[in-house]
């Protein structure tokens, strides 16, 4: 088995990140997909470039979100052929689309942190009007 090189796996994650999202800017032509709008945040690349794994960010309702991730799953064999149209590569590798649910988890933290302090807020201000 042959292991490429950090800077390559690198090189071929950020050229399949920017070809999957091109792809998904045109919009995927395959009529079985329902995809709602996505944005592709990584791209994890096996050492040996035989696996990448496509991580997408779905804007949209759980039912969108859903529907959006079973249309990319369908249409992996196509993205699969599109990429090896498109990158210069002795194996296309295998395809895997994982939904992204991380930058959602972050905007929930941040309003909760938000909430908290201004909670903090109204109480120090209730505490200073108690002490007049």
């Amino acid at each position: 088995m042959i292991v490429a090189t950090g800077r390559r796996i690198s090189r071929v994650a950020s050229l399949i990140k920017q070809e999957i999202s091109q792809m998904l800017l045109q919009g995927i032509k395959d009529n079985r997909i329902g995809i709602g709008m996505v944005s592709v945040t990584d791209v994890d690349v096996s050492g040996d470039l035989q696996h990448a794994k496509i991580f997408v960010s779905i804007y949209g309702s759980d039912q969108v979100r859903a529907e959006t991730m079973a249309g990319l799953r369908s249409a992996t064999g196509y993205v699969r052929s599109e990429l090896g149209h498109r990158i210069r590569l002795r194996r296309t590798p295998e395809v895997i689309f994982i939904e992204d649910r991380s930058l959602e988890r972050g905007t929930e933290i941040i309003s909760l942190l938000n909430k908290l302090s201004l909670e903090r807020q109204e109480q120090e201000t209730e505490d200073i009007a108690h002490q007049d």
